[in-house]
């Protein structure tokens, strides 16, 4: 499973010309769930994603987690995270997991992360999305578990 994190001072998703999602200071994470992931690849994403310390500490230094600093987190499906950019000069998505797998994993991730954190806010799976936001840094990271 991949997370795309953006250290963000805000961030929010419209569908249909209706805002379905909405963030301050926290982290937008971008979700690609690959062909061979499971449950426990979600967890352990999720599990790091909220300690990885990316934000600030009063020294102006990385140490603090986005637990730490009580921030907002808003999780969006990403179905191209998981393209084969590999070979020539158009993707391949033999390596990312069917619709089926792909919603049942995320859906997963999201019931955890509702469990384990507050505020949590998610994009919808399926739908093409605008997504904005103002990164703060800016700051983003890969993480795959």
């Amino acid at each position: 499973m991949i997370g795309l994190l953006q250290r963000v001072e805000s961030a929010n998703v419209v569908v249909n010309g209706e805002r379905c999602a909405a963030i301050g200071r926290g982290l937008l994470v971008f979700v690609g769930v690959q062909a061979t992931d499971t449950e426990s690849n979600a967890h352990a994403l999720l599990e790091k994603l909220l300690k990885y310390r990316i934000f600030e500490d009063d020294r102006g230094r990385m140490n603090l987690s986005l637990q730490q600093i009580h921030g907002e987190l808003l999780v969006v499906p990403q179905f191209t995270l998981a393209a084969d950019t590999r070979h020539g000069l158009r993707p391949g998505f033999s390596t990312a997991a069917p619709p089926e797998l792909g919603k049942r994993l995320f859906d997963a991730f999201l019931s955890a992360a509702c469990q384990l954190h507050t505020p949590v806010e998610s994009g919808r799976f399926g739908s093409t999305m605008k997504v904005s936001l103002v990164n703060d840094g800016p700051a983003t990271f890969w993480l795959e578990s």
